[in-house]
């Protein structure tokens, strides 16, 4: 059975060194490389994952947990538009957190990762974490890969905005993020599309992703 919980205090820490750098500081109010979103308001809802973790984790726990896969089929923001009320609020979200300002979005997730390692210690791995937005639950480590994608995916996003290069990450974070990103498309495109873009450039599709 795998134990995520050293690998997401390993994501926690990427989050600290993206949102701690002056160019984020000093980029705040200019536009990221997302559509609607400015950089202030997508490095919010990256350092927000933090906290956000640290609530979950120490709220009731939920019953019936799903698969992370399932999560994400489930997910309305997943297969909405981009106009679409879910989406526009996830970015409402971020750029409302983002209006506190660069230092207070940095402590909040400061704070956060600072508690982590004692209340994840406190976690069994058959502990199903309630997610109150969607009213399901998922077991630790499926909830643990879901927040590491977020981090992942919009630590990227970040570094593109902004211009620089997200610090690498060990495999330990990147394997079940890659895995479950890979799972997302094939169910999306189909093995054979999958293994074409992987391999074989002169018959890969143009364009493969997992959302």
């Amino acid at each position: 059975m795998s134990d995520l919980r050293s690998a997401f205090v390993e994501a926690a820490d990427h989050v600290i060194a993206i949102v701690a750098r002056d160019d984020v500081s000093m980029a705040w109010r200019e536009p990221s490389a997302l559509a609607d979103w400015s950089i202030g308001g997508l490095v919010a809802h990256l350092a927000g994952q933090l906290p956000t973790a640290l609530r979950l984790l120490q709220g009731e726990p939920g019953a019936d947990p799903i698969t992370v896969d399932e999560h994400y089929h489930r997910s309305a923001w997943v297969s909405a538009g981009h106009d679409a009320e879910v989406n526009s609020g996830i970015r409402a979200g971020g750029e409302r957190d983002a209006s506190d300002g660069h230092s207070a979005v940095l402590a909040a997730a400061v704070r956060a990762r600072a508690e982590l390692p004692s209340v994840l210690a406190r976690q069994p791995a058959d502990r199903p974490v309630l997610i109150p937005w969607t009213g399901w639950s998922l077991l630790r480590d499926d909830f643990l890969t879901g927040r590491m994608l977020e981090i992942v995916v919009h630590g990227e996003d970040v570094a593109a905005s902004v211009g620089f290069t997200a610090p690498d990450l060990s495999r330990a974070v990147l394997d079940p993020v890659l895995g479950l990103l890979t799972r997302l498309a094939m169910k999306k495109h189909g093995q054979g599309n999958i293994v074409s873009a992987l391999t074989r450039s002169e018959r890969a599709p143009r364009t493969i992703s997992a959302f």
